[in-house]
């Protein structure tokens, strides 16, 4: 399917623009992403962004590269991936690049120290956000299954160490049986 270019360019922009301004990892990239492609642009509906999130999450790799590739695919196909990919990992690059060529000026600078004590801050703040919008997503489904198995993971791996990939892997399991069950007694009341 061809996409009007005026949406790679917002797709590119976009991703360039969150990406250059987002400090402290992918999962503070991923509300930004909602906000933008769910909210501003209403590109992506809620459920498919939660759909999204979780399966870059689950996928090898950046998890903010994972998400951008996703919802590049999802809104304008394989060239909207491609440049959302090019537009989150270009600001990183360049960043990481002029601070390793400075490197020995940055390390022992006060005032770069304290700014990213700060950021720090508001990294936090973020992720906090997103597990809030993620769980308040969950809960809102009003089944029990999915509390329990958001409340059951948490639980493996904050307070036994259970490997993330393990969880990752039952809470698919878990998921598909659940989505094939209810398919089939959807079915069976339909007949």
């Amino acid at each position: 399917m061809k996409y009007p270019a005026e949406r790679y360019k917002k797709l590119f922009l976009s991703t360039l623009q969150l990406s250059a301004c987002t400090f402290g990892g992918g999962f503070v990239i991923i509300p930004l992403l909602r906000k933008k492609f769910v909210e501003e642009l209403h590109w992506i509906e809620e459920q498919e962004m939660m759909d999204l999130t979780a399966i870059a999450q689950s996928s090898p790799g950046a998890i903010a590269v994972n998400a951008s590739i996703l919802v590049g695919y999802h809104t304008a196909g394989v060239g909207g991936a491609l440049l959302t990919v090019l537009g989150t990992v270009l600001p990183p690059l360049v960043i990481i690049t002029v601070i390793s060529y400075f490197y020995a000026a940055f390390r022992d600078n006060a005032i770069v120290s304290m700014a990213m004590t700060g950021m720090l801050a508001g990294v936090a703040a973020v992720i906090c956000d997103v597990v809030y919008t993620m769980g308040r997503s969950v809960v809102r489904q009003k089944r029990i299954l999915p509390v329990v198995v958001m409340a059951a993971a948490f639980v493996l791996v904050r307070f036994f160490s259970v490997n993330i990939i393990l969880i990752i892997l039952l809470c698919g399991v878990i998921g598909a049986a659940d989505t094939w069950y209810r398919e089939k007694k959807r079915r069976e009341a339909a007949k």
